[in-house]
């Protein structure tokens, strides 16, 4: 279908308007009362030389992870712990770390998905994977070590964080 010159302005000012094809559609029919299949209007787009805007869809799906990734909520979820930790145990010896860190390895250990080294917050480390069924285990430096209840938390919040930024 031909359009006259000021319905082809009106057109073009749609799309700079960033109206999407279907809505050009509805339009053309609601206002020139000109019936066109939504093929036809992006050949009359292309024809007119125009390129529909994107209404920036990827922000708003960009952001929810972008949020989880940040090192902001990191901190924030992983800050109270040594609060905690340090008032259930008032008398009992500085923590040599601190806090617990978490390293994804580069090159994963054989026979897992995902691998690394965890620090605990009294100074012991440990070897962590996550196998093919999903299981994760920890293999501390000196045998018969146990990380201490607030530790593992802080471990399992750090190491989620850590595996989201990789895409896991």
């Amino acid at each position: 279908m031909n359009l006259d010159e000021s319905q082809r302005k009106k057109v073009s000012e749609w799309i700079a308007r960033g109206l999407k094809l279907s809505e050009i559609q509805n339009r053309l029919t609601s206002e020139f009362k000109v019936q066109m299949t939504y093929m036809q209007v992006r050949l009359l787009v292309d024809d007119l030389k125009l390129t529909p805007k994107d209404i920036e869809p990827p922000k708003p799906a960009k952001s929810p992870l972008a949020e989880a990734a940040t090192p902001a909520t990191v901190s924030a979820q992983t800050s109270p712990a040594p609060a905690e930790q340090t008032a259930e145990k008032p008398a009992g010896p500085a923590p040599v770390g601190g806090t617990v860190s978490v390293v994804v390895d580069q090159l994963t250990r054989p026979g897992a998905v995902v691998s690394g080294k965890v620090t605990f917050s009294d100074g012991h480390q440990a070897a962590w994977y996550i196998d093919q069924t999903g299981r994760l285990g920890l293999s501390p430096d000196k045998t018969g070590y146990r990380p201490p209840a607030n530790d593992l938390q802080q471990f399992q919040m750090q190491l989620e964080a850590e595996l989201s930024k990789l895409g896991f």
